[in-house]
């Protein structure tokens, strides 16, 4: 069987700086692949080719079977749902004007899926799947704690109904007390909904705990994997 996310001498470049250098892994449906190494050693890079939100200089990022490096922009809209990214700052990923509920509902808006008849018991279910009620759906991000705030985050990213989630230091801006939980929280969308992970963390006890492999990075190159 195919890897769901094949990722093939991948290289971003800076300039002059080389971001990534000839990085090559892969994901796997329903597995976590963790992502760790020093700071700017090239692991958000990484990340932000996988979304596409920054397009490689070279090298091949294979989705599902489809490169997406040669997609045409209209294509591209086309399969980002289906890989969805949760940022390291709740607060500074949702808008601090827009209530929680308005957020989650977003995506299903921008993707053409949403129904007025549907779609607010549709929110109210994401949000009780990560774990927030009505009440923190009608409060706007200040209101909330961080770890209410990364929630809402995974709620939002979950109405895309992906496949692949790119966790980008989901847990490193909040307290200790509340990371615990938003990394179970993780665990349990994973068994229900049979969800892949990148797991990118600076804090290699946590990717050794959450991860099924573990991949190190350092200077733009893996040095294990």
């Amino acid at each position: 069987m195919s890897p769901l996310l094949d990722v093939r001498e991948l290289v971003v470049r800076y300039g002059t700086a080389t971001a990534v250098d000839g990085v090559s892994f892969h994901v796997d449906s329903g597995e976590t692949v963790g992502l760790t190494g020093p700071s700017g050693c090239g692991k958000s890079s990484t990340a932000a080719a996988v979304l596409q939100l920054r397009r490689p200089d070279s090298g091949e990022i294979v989705f599902g079977g489809t490169e997406l490096t040669s997609l045409s922009r209209r294509a591209l809209r086309a399969v980002r749902p289906r890989i969805q990214p949760v940022f390291q700052d709740p607060y500074g990923s949702l808008s601090p004007r827009r209530r929680i509920r308005d957020q989650v509902a977003e995506p299903m808006r921008a993707q053409g899926r949403w129904s007025a008849a549907t779609g607010p018991g549709r929110v109210a279910e994401l949000l009780s799947l990560v774990g927030l009620d009505d009440t923190s759906g009608g409060r706007l991000p200040h209101e909330l704690s961080g770890g209410q705030c990364q929630r809402a985050g995974i709620a939002r990213a979950l109405a895309s109904d992906p496949e692949l989630l790119i966790l980008d230091e989901p847990v490193s801006a909040l307290d200790p007390s509340l990371r615990a939980g938003v990394l179970n929280l993780l665990l349990e969308l994973q068994e229900t909904r049979g969800l892949a992970y990148l797991f990118i963390c600076h804090d290699m006890a946590v990717v050794r705990h959450f991860s099924d492999r573990v991949l190190t990075m350092h200077a733009g190159v893996l040095t294990t994997s």
